[in-house]
């Protein structure tokens, strides 16, 4: 059985390839953890094409949640602790190296498959609804992408904040998880022109926040979506990379904002982990925070995810299991 999915060579899904690689003991600060289940994201298919470079070989994937196997002294966990995390590549694996300062302990109640689902792009819904714009009652938030892994988060984020919620996607099935994650109103943006129609359903106004993940195919439309002083959070780019944008565009559109966040730069201390996850994590258990697992896959099957995510044949989150 394949222990890991390794890159060798940049390029399309087809360089993944399922290997054999040794994993050495915890040092200092780290846990060695079997892998329960490891998120797959979109970041995950810019490091496999070389849009994001790391040094060849490299094991991909950056969150997942297991088993403390082994413990090294100080860290605060111990063998057996149920921990997740994101942001430590070489997650599709069996059995990996975690740093002790990015894992978080998994709560009773909460499975390691949700809390594998559940860290990464839950931790950017959190930071863009949270602290990217802060989403307060009586905001008109746009969400691209709306029954995607992080758009069904950010649409119930929104929602429990008091926005009033209006989501985009491209198929029927994806309208209805859109709506039942609670999106006011949706979009179908392969058909009508998303802008013109969020500009009518708000009077005229524009929101006051779009959180873009798609990127080129949407940019344009999402600043025209946007109120006088709305901001333009684009924190992914699912259909291409996003062109220069010449800044007087931002002022002829009404003194706009437009920011390009990452979730390093919002998970930089061990307080900020603790409170994103935990507020995630508390409304899971709540039933307030529905993580929905779109497709689970074997391992040795990572080349079938990557395909299904890039061909936006998937919702909610995909998994894979060692």
């Amino acid at each position: 059985m394949p222990t890991a999915v390794q890159v060798t060579k940049t390029g399309g899904p087809e360089v993944l390839e399922a290997a054999e690689v040794d994993v050495r003991a915890p040092e200092a600060g780290e846990l060695l953890v079997d892998v329960a289940a490891a998120g797959v994201n979109y970041i995950d298919t810019y490091q496999r094409q070389g849009i994001y470079p790391i040094d060849l070989p490299f094991v991909l994937g950056l969150e997942g949640a297991g088993t403390v196997v082994e413990a090294a002294p100080g860290t605060g966990f111990e063998a057996g602790d149920r921990v997740a995390w994101q942001g430590s590549l070489g997650s599709y694996a069996a059995r990996k190296i975690v740093p002790a300062e990015i894992a978080v302990k998994v709560p009773e109640g909460v499975s390691l498959e949700t809390a594998a689902a559940t860290m990464l792009q839950g931790m950017t819904a959190h930071y863009l609804v949270a602290s990217t714009f802060e989403v307060k009652p009586g905001h008109d938030v746009l969400v691209h992408a709306a029954a995607g892994g992080v758009g069904l988060l950010l649409v119930q984020l929104a929602k429990a904040r008091g926005a009033r919620v209006i989501g985009t996607v491209s198929t029927e099935e994806k309208e209805k998880l859109a709506r039942e994650a609670g999106a006011d109103e949706v979009i179908r943006y392969d058909r009508d022109d998303f802008a013109k129609l969020t500009r009518e359903l708000t009077g005229g106004d524009g929101v006051d926040v779009v959180y873009d993940g798609v990127g080129k195919d949407t940019v344009d439309g999402s600043l025209a979506s946007l109120k006088i002083r709305g901001l333009l959070a684009l924190f992914g780019a699912s259909s291409g990379p996003v062109p220069p944008i010449d800044p007087q565009r931002l002022n002829s559109g009404g003194s706009l904002y437009l920011t390009r966040p990452t979730s390093a730069h919002y998970t930089r201390s061990r307080e900020e982990i603790d409170w994103r996850s935990k507020e995630l994590f508390d409304a899971v258990q709540a039933g307030d925070l529905t993580i929905r697992i779109g497709g689970k896959y074997p391992l040795a099957d990572a080349r079938q995810a990557h395909e299904d995510l890039q061909a936006r044949r998937t919702t909610g989150k995909l998994l894979l299991i060692p």
